[in-house]
């Protein structure tokens, strides 16, 4: 009866709310988008990084359906995998001159590097990249190799052992793991990029809103797992992908912990969500509150809304701590220290946000740690985006003094001044009819 349901809500017109939906690209259009933000970012982050780092070439290394997480971004929206084993090559030839771009595989990789091994001549592929790599006479290689982030570690032992067996000692000598390449890759935002992402996370407020109606919620019928999967089936109705499992889970008066799986949504109760789509590329992050309105309530309690104020308030502390140069874990010292002044009692669990979900850069806090962690060690760079997450325990009076974690979670963009959210963030509640 619940799958009839279901199928149902996904049928039945969409609520106003839902009815100014961003239009959703067709693949064709999107490969476009994104060969384009390739193209331009190749041009432009690759070569700014290398210098800052002083790397005169970068060597990247995949096989097939275990490509390094960087590659898996500078693969062009037609190639989608490495083809048996991709190697790309970055050499900066100094004096200003652009920094060249080579594939040592049989494909040019949409146009954006050039093809630069012809197996009938030379059979071996490692064989081909060192006489590429002694003509060019690098002083630094990088790869990416790092104890610190599963980003920057995407070199297989056997590639490595490969890459290094065929150099000759003097250029072996020469080749340095290091983390700052591919992370600075994969948590920059070019501007093209940011013109878009306002809109991808639209779309996922949009996908909220209407999961946190009465289009996909009948208080007494529906449970948080049919709502968790009306979410999956609406992503995936619309073409689109997500990275995580959604978590739709009922907060309710009198429940020790909050309720989830077959528990159903009744009136009185506050809905939370966990949600994010992947859709050109790029990722959202976003948790949000809805109440089950009571008959005759019009609103949620007053002791709810100020719960939702008081996380409100956190995001605030939280993004006014943000500045370029700071460490994850300087920025999550300052804001628990601005919070814990403010009299909230906030938990920080912030992370950077783009090509994954859980993205490249600087940590600020886990859920389960809000000491300083290595992970944190990272300093903020400006053009980078965020999943503001938090959340703020308070008493709910109406509750009997109930203490309900308030969670939250919004996605922004760093400039290197300020902190903004790509499409608004919640203050106040979705409201569902109680019917």
């Amino acid at each position: 009866m619940r799958f009839l349901l279901l199928i149902l809500a996904l049928l039945l017109p969409a609520p106003a709310i839902a009815q100014d939906m961003p239009p959703i690209l067709p693949l064709r259009e999107r490969a476009r988008v994104q060969n384009a933000w390739l193209a331009e970012r190749l041009d432009s982050v690759v070569p700014r990084l290398m210098g800052e780092q002083r790397i005169d070439m970068w060597v990247l290394i995949a096989r097939e359906y275990l490509e390094d997480p960087v590659m898996s971004t500078m693969l062009n929206a037609e190639s989608m995998r490495a083809r048996r084993r991709t190697i790309l090559v970055f050499f900066d030839p100094g004096g200003g001159r652009p920094v060249e771009r080579l594939t040592v595989s049989r494909y040019g990789m949409g146009g954006l590097f050039r093809p630069s091994w012809d197996p009938a001549a030379q059979p071996d592929q490692f064989v081909r990249l060192a006489s590429l790599i002694a003509e060019r006479d690098p002083r630094r290689i990088a790869v990416n190799i790092s104890p610190n982030s599963a980003f920057a570690d995407g070199l297989t032992h056997s590639q490595y052992e490969a890459f290094m067996a065929a150099l000759p000692e003097a250029l072996r000598r020469r080749v340095t793991a290091t983390d700052a390449l591919a992370i600075g890759w994969l948590e920059t935002r070019i501007p093209a990029e940011m013109a878009r992402y306002p809109e991808i996370v639209r779309i996922a407020h949009r996908i909220i809103a209407e999961g946190f109606s009465n289009r996909a919620i009948r208080p007494g019928v529906t449970t948080a797992a049919d709502l968790v999967w009306w979410y999956r089936e609406r992503i995936a109705a619309l073409g689109l992908a997500t990275w995580f499992h959604p978590s739709v889970a009922i907060f309710r008066r009198g429940a020790a912990e909050p309720l989830e799986g077959d528990a159903a949504i009744q009136p009185g109760d506050m809905l939370w969500t966990d949600f994010g789509i992947a859709y050109l590329g790029l990722n959202t992050d976003t948790q949000q509150l809805a109440y089950v309105l009571r008959p005759g309530e019009t609103e949620a309690p007053a002791g709810l809304a100020a719960g939702l104020a008081d996380a409100n308030r956190a995001q605030d502390v939280l993004l006014a701590s943000f500045r370029t140069g700071l460490s994850g874990n300087e920025i999550l010292a300052a804001a628990l220290e601005r919070a814990r002044a403010a009299g909230l009692r906030a938990t920080i669990y912030s992370h950077p946000l783009g090509y994954h979900g859980h993205g490249a850069g600087a940590a600020i806090g886990f859920w389960d740690n809000q000491a300083a962690d290595p992970r944190g060690n990272h300093r903020l760079r400006p053009d980078t985006a965020w999943s503001i997450e938090l959340n703020v325990r308070a008493a709910v009076p109406e509750w009997g003094g109930q203490e309900i974690e308030f969670r939250l979670e919004e996605d922004a963009f760093f400039d290197g001044r300020e902190v903004s959210w790509l499409d608004g963030r919640q203050t106040e509640f979705h409201l569902i009819r109680a019917r």
